[in-house]
């Protein structure tokens, strides 16, 4: 943390360029906004993506960035950790860049717990290429690489998070400022792999995608805003809950055969038994609300301290500490 107070405008730069409607334009402004209410100095910042539209981001941040290839963002992000633990990293991927060709690398800092902040934006389509099927296109999905319709079903972001044993899992809309600039900040907090599933809109090519939660008043009848020790409410005047049934979850409304707010789940985000909110991650509509927030928070050692207490404790160990020492180790001898 430093000590000067930055704004915004001191984490801005260029002139973004993606389509005019494109949800990537309102992300980047809640990272702004996320940056300067975090206040990290810019030069102590790096923002690292692949390929894709969302890829971009970093030419519009006045950090360090490196624009990389094609899904390997994760693993540009993990070097750059590891070798400068005091950086804060963000990791900007699309569903594709993310998922596809780097699902591997994506699998792997999660599993790792490398400290990133890893930043996944899903328009559920590949934009920069112009329209194919991406790895969370919804079954019989009708685009330019799949015109008869999908024959495949999505990964779910956050079950592949939980299946890596990811620690943090949270979910937001592009367009939905304030609550994604208080996701971002607790992702940046959490210390360990932090995932974001952002949901954004492609104008172009996925138009209305995510369109039960694109507006204020589509999330106040479709989401649920999940807060750690809070009641799982929702509706337009929380009028809803989530209570446990069996092994799963029910929709219950406030009032109806007796039931009150003391019956209503309240959310544990800190749990370490990932059970309860892998269901809430998972829920989808009609019958369900699309959740929202921080979803899962769990302290764990990361892969980056554990490499560097590591490095030290051998130090400790050696007769030697640097390279010079390392030959003067062996048998010796001077030419006169």
């Amino acid at each position: 943390m430093s000590d000067k107070v930055y704004t915004v405008q001191d984490y801005k730069a260029g002139q973004p360029r993606w389509c005019p409607g494109c949800g990537d334009h309102a992300f980047l402004n809640s990272l702004h906004k996320a940056m300067a209410e975090l206040g990290t100095a810019p030069h102590d910042i790096a923002v690292i993506s692949g390929i894709g539209c969302s890829s971009r981001l970093p030419y519009y941040v006045n950090t360090y960035g490196f624009h990389t290839i094609h899904g390997r963002a994760a693993a540009i992000a993990t070097g750059a950790k590891v070798a400068n633990p005091n950086l804060t990293i963000w990791q900007i991927s699309g569903d594709g860049d993310g998922l596809a060709i780097g699902g591997n690398h994506f699998i792997h800092a999660v599993r790792r717990n490398i400290d990133l902040n890893m930043i996944l934006l899903n328009n559920r389509i590949y934009g920069l290429t112009k329209g194919q099927y991406s790895p969370t296109s919804i079954r019989g999905f009708v685009s330019k690489s799949s015109p008869y319709g999908t024959v495949e079903d999505p990964f779910r972001p956050a079950e592949l998070t939980f299946g890596a044993r990811g620690r943090f899992f949270a979910r937001c809309v592009a367009v939905d400022g304030a609550a994604s600039v208080e996701v971002l900040k607790a992702a940046a907090n959490h210390k360990g792999a932090s995932v974001v599933e952002v949901l954004q809109n492609c104008v172009i090519f996925n138009d209305g995608t995510h369109a039960s939660v694109a507006t204020k008043e589509g999330r106040a009848k479709n989401a649920i805003y999940l807060e750690h020790g809070k009641p799982m409410l929702f509706g337009e005047n929380k009028e809803f809950g989530l209570m446990q049934e069996g092994f799963g979850l029910k929709v219950v409304k406030l009032g109806e055969n007796g039931i009150t707010e003391k019956d209503i789940l309240i959310h544990d985000a800190h749990c370490q038994d990932n059970t309860l909110q892998l269901k809430l991650a998972l829920m989808e509509g009609p019958d369900f609300p699309i959740a929202l927030g921080v979803i899962r928070d769990v302290d764990a050692p990361t892969y980056n301290d554990a490499v560097v207490e590591q490095i030290e404790e051998i130090k400790g160990k050696k007769k030697y500490h640097n390279f010079q020492e390392l030959l003067m180790t062996n048998e010796t001898w001077e030419v006169k």
